[in-house]
Parts: C-alpha cells; structure tokens; sequence
C-alpha cells in the first residue's frame, strides 16, 4: 500500500484515491463492486489499487458492504 512519504507524493498515494469512491457513492446511494470499479475505472492505474483504496475505506468505517444486496454503500 502507498501511503505518502519521502518516495510517494500524496497524488501517488492510495488516500489521495479515497474522494474518488466517496464522491462516487454520493452520487448513485449504492453499487456492486463491480458498478463501482466500471464507475471510477478511469481515474485508477489499475484493480489492486482500486481494491486497496475500497478495502482501507471499509476498514475506516467509511464505506459498509450489504452481503443480503451485494452492494457497496457510503456511510454518512
């Protein structure tokens, strides 16, 4: 995971990617991963680093996944 340091500037690092899901999930109230990643999958190198930025907001409480809907939602 990048986070920002001497070698990773904060655009290069994966909190800098944290916005782009948030404001994603804003808009539209829920998606299946898959939605999602077809959504923002312009603004991400690749699926790891979209992965890594879903996977550190889920562990911050900021996003919660439905298993009855199979949906990603954004938590206010």
């Amino acid at each position: 995971m990048k986070l920002p340091n001497k070698l990773f500037s904060y655009r290069e690092s994966i909190i800098s990617k944290f916005p782009i899901i948030l404001n994603a999930l804003e808009q539209e109230k829920h998606f299946t991963i898959y939605e999602l990643y077809i959504n923002v999958i312009n603004k991400f190198v690749d699926i790891s680093e979209f992965l890594e930025a879903v996977e550190c907001l889920y562990a911050l409480g900021k996003i919660e996944y439905s298993y009855k809907l199979r949906r990603v939602y954004y938590v206010i």
